[in-house]
């Protein structure tokens, strides 16, 4: 893909003429050829926000936990095929009633609209049900709002969003799905700042930073709006719509207090399995399960607007002191697992599978690891010990390798 094209579809921006594929397997990767502009983004970011405010848009520690959910939620796509393209082709092959043709312009713009009605639906739908709420939430859990807060994605959640798309596999080709599917996701990437204030008309019609800020504050105000992904329309529509007003605070209305990925993943999951066990009552218990995460027993069903908790503007993020050596050696050794884990992607057709099922053990060991590091907890060090020490012996017996030769050479320093 040439580099302008790539850098249009960060914006959703391809017209059909050029991203228009007879197969699926003719679609270009457009998420995995968008990271150096991720990269390059975020440095922007930050530049932006030096001249802005003369300070940085993140934390060190928040950041490392936003890179290291992102990273966890890919490594499944390591082992398996994705589960929205397999249910979705199963269903084309199967079920369809006709087939629009790949090649026309209408069927591209239908797609477009069709992929972001039910992104509107499945994120609706993720805010409003319990199950659905405790997978999206981790992306919720930053209390910062920047480029990184982008890549904090859920493990689970891909395997209960895939069905609101099958509805277009009875006459939509795979092959236009999965550019769109690609896109409304590239898309929000870029939404995720604080450095873009207003885009004038673009914001009646369009998902924007403004209206995306709303969406991840937990103001009153902000709880439950603009579940849009690339188009604001839907929210109009629905009623869902909310306007950039009072200074938005980021997060969840009940913080996780973690940098710990699998803590971030699993808490909430663990407190809906307390929380059934401990209700009364059959259909109570299904309503844990179903409803809202605010509802109780004699509450409605997103429960009580009174009992989301009042913002003071005097709320201070969960911001453990280490020590600037700390996050100097978590950055280095972070940078180390990235490099790992994409050296991963780059091979991982000729690795067997207890090699990859080896690598993937230990980036998530190391993830474990640096969040700990950065909450200063009293473990950290016993673990990260056990983690270096695991490094040295599986990178001597070469189930380790990097890209690079210079950290080949660092690595065996």
């Amino acid at each position: 893909t040439a580099l302008g094209q790539q850098l249009r579809a960060l914006f959703c921006a391809l017209p059909p003429g050029e991203s228009s594929f007879r197969t699926v397997e003719e679609v270009p990767d457009y998420v995995e050829k968008s990271i150096p502009f991720f990269i390059t983004f975020i440095g922007l970011e930050f530049a932006v926000s030096w001249i802005q405010k003369r300070k940085l848009p993140g934390r060190i520690n928040d950041g490392i936990s936003s890179l290291s959910l992102g990273i966890l939620s890919r490594l499944p796509d390591v082992l398996f095929r994705s589960i929205e393209l397999i249910s979705y082709i199963y269903v084309w092959n199967n079920c369809r009633l006709f087939e629009l043709p790949w090649d026309s312009p209408w069927t591209w713009y239908l797609t477009l609209l069709g992929v972001d009605f039910a992104y509107y639906c499945f994120h609706r739908m993720s805010h409003e049900v319990n199950i659905l709420w405790a997978a999206h939430q981790v992306h919720h859990s930053s209390e910062d709002y920047n480029l990184f807060t982008a890549l904090r994605q859920s493990v689970v959640q891909k395997y209960t969003s895939w069905m609101f798309n099958l509805p277009m596999a009875l006459f939509i080709p795979p092959s236009v799905f999965a550019v769109h599917l690609q896109f409304n996701l590239l898309y929000q990437f870029w939404i995720h700042t604080e450095v873009i204030t207003k885009l004038g008309p673009l914001e009646w019609i369009l998902n924007t930073p403004s209206h995306h800020r709303v969406h991840h504050g937990r103001n009153p105000y902000c709880i439950d709006k603009n579940y849009g992904g690339t188009l604001i329309i839907w929210d109009r529509i629905f009623g869902t719509f909310e306007a950039e007003d009072a200074k938005v605070v980021y997060g969840l209305t009940h913080p996780v207090n973690s940098f710990d990925p699998i803590m971030l993943q699993l808490r909430p999951l663990a407190h809906i399995w307390n929380t059934f066990w401990a209700t009364p009552g059959f259909c109570n218990k299904l309503s844990v399960i179903f409803k809202g995460p605010g509802w109780g027993p004699g509450k409605p069903r997103l429960g009580l607007p009174e009992e989301i908790p009042v913002i003071t503007g005097k709320e201070v993020p969960f911001n453990p002191y280490v020590p600037a050596y700390i996050n100097s050696y978590a950055l280095v050794h972070f940078a180390v697992i990235v490099d790992l884990y994409t050296e991963l992607l780059a091979s991982v057709s000729v690795l067997s599978q207890g090699t990859v099922l080896l690598r993937i053990g230990f980036i998530i060991l190391s993830l474990v690891s640096f969040g700990l590091l950065m909450e200063n907890k009293s473990k950290a060090g016993i673990l990260e010990i056990i983690r270096c020490l695991v490094f040295i012996g599986v990178y001597k017996l070469g189930y380790f390798r990097s890209q690079f030769s210079f950290l080949g050479y660092a690595y065996e320093v």
